[in-house]
């Protein structure tokens, strides 16, 4: 039997780590001992494809009745001389096995995990596991193949960001990768997007964001998440100060999510931009959302296009604006945000002095919601607006006077809208 371990120095980072053990890493045995490398690195996967705690990589080689010295052991050789370092003389004969079995880059690990899962291996992995970024969109690696590349993932210190868009990897799958992110201490980047993770997925990855604190950035968008989802995710976003880029879009997230993430978002301290496009947020949980965005004071971005915020959510967009001095990006195009509520918005921008872009396309505001947010820019001479976007809204000659006025109090200001009224009109014959 070989056995490939790891100092518990190894990731500092990590509290599992305990200083002075070691950690089994991956068991070889002759006679049909692949199999027995998968029990021991991912039985919970193996055993039980609905267990809610899948545990990739730790177990203590005490479990294996496998005695593994550390550095400071000492053993007398048969002659009665001592070795240092706890080293037999057939250990220092037998160093080349040692090197073989501590396969650093996994790719012996990932083969045995392949072939205890039953799925075919990803040669791009194979090639790709000592580069700084591993893209493996669109490859089908399903929830099987998912959990066979996450058991090389625990231990790898090569990769940095990975993306594993589009692979139909569903909740099993994302559980795996969430367990292994809880142990590698090195990736930093990651994509889940379009995987089908749904609720039981977002409880794992929940689980991973309260335990890892090397994670920057995190994209679940496009994953069937719904309410349930956020009632894990919102907690786990309090917990989290170290992730600063979160894409959420793409969902099923309703009136109480919107109520769960506004609640975290006054204590995050972590994140400086947040997507939430294309999901079902409106109503109280359109206003609780709004509030929540007020007492945050690190979002630099945020885009909440395609909900439903309406004359209710714009009026606590507004009042947010007057609290937050932070905020720099705010897109809420395609929100059924009436000219009333874009009046109370454009109240909040009249004392802002952080915000560089609005985007407010889409919005059924007409000239007289447009007109009314460029004036209160008139009347902010600290304003840092750059950028505004009336996307498919016409307006008429009196905005177009008033931008010109704008202009020069503002001469880096851009405005873009649906065009001037008639100015589309056919010419007559």
């Amino acid at each position: 039997m070989m056995l490939s371990c790891v100092p518990a120095g190894a990731c500092p980072t990590h509290s599992s780590w305990k200083a002075g053990k070691y950690i089994l890493l991956s068991v070889t045995v002759p006679v049909h001992g692949k199999k027995l490398a998968m029990d021991t690195l991912l039985p919970s996967v193996l055993d039980d494809a609905e267990s809610e705690k899948l545990q990739l990589g730790e177990r203590r080689v005490s479990r294996t009745g496998v005695d593994v010295r550390g550095p400071k052991d000492q053993r007398s050789s048969p002659d009665g001389n001592v070795l240092d370092g706890g080293e037999s003389e057939e250990e220092e004969r037998g160093g080349d096995d040692e090197e073989e079995a501590c396969d650093p880059a996994g790719q012996t690990c990932y083969m045995e995990a392949c072939e205890a899962l039953q799925v075919a291996p990803a040669s791009y992995f194979l090639q790709h596991v000592q580069s700084s970024e591993l893209s493996m969109m669109h490859r089908g690696l399903g929830p099987q193949g998912t959990k066979a590349l996450a058991v090389p993932l625990v231990t790898n210190t090569s990769i940095l960001r990975l993306n594993l868009r589009d692979n139909w990897m569903e909740g099993i799958g994302g559980a795996a990768v969430a367990e292994m992110l809880k142990e590698n201490c090195y990736i930093t980047e990651v994509d889940l997007s379009n995987n089908n993770l749904g609720d039981y997925g977002a409880r794992a990855v929940a689980g991973m964001l309260t335990e890892n604190s090397s994670l920057v950035s995190l994209n679940l968008s496009g994953n069937n998440f719904t309410d349930r989802s956020a009632e894990h995710l919102g907690p786990a976003l309090i917990a989290n100060s170290k992730l600063q880029h979160l894409d959420l879009s793409h969902n099923a997230l309703g009136e109480r999510a919107g109520k769960n993430l506004g609640d975290s978002l006054s204590e995050n301290t972590g994140l400086r931009s947040l997507s939430l496009a294309w999901n079902c947020i409106r109503g109280r949980g359109a206003v609780m959302l709004a509030n929540g965005l007020g007492g945050n004071i690190f979002l630099r971005t945020v885009d909440l296009t395609f909900n439903g915020f309406g004359k209710e959510g714009a009026i606590a967009l507004g009042q947010a604006l007057k609290e937050n001095a932070v905020l720099e990006e705010l897109n809420v195009s395609s929100n059924r945000i009436p000219p009333e509520g874009a009046i109370h918005l454009a109240m909040g921008l009249k004392v802002n002095k952080t915000m560089k872009s609005l985007n407010m396309g889409r919005n059924p505001i007409q000239n007289a919601g447009c007109y009314r947010i460029l004036k209160a820019l008139q009347e902010n001479p600290d304003s840092a607006m750059e950028k505004l976007d009336f996307l498919g809204i016409t307006v008429n000659q009196d905005f177009e006077d008033l931008y010109t006025a704008v202009k020069e109090i503002f001469p880096a200001l851009a405005v873009n809208h649906g065009g001037r009224v008639g100015t589309f009109r056919k010419g007559k014959a």
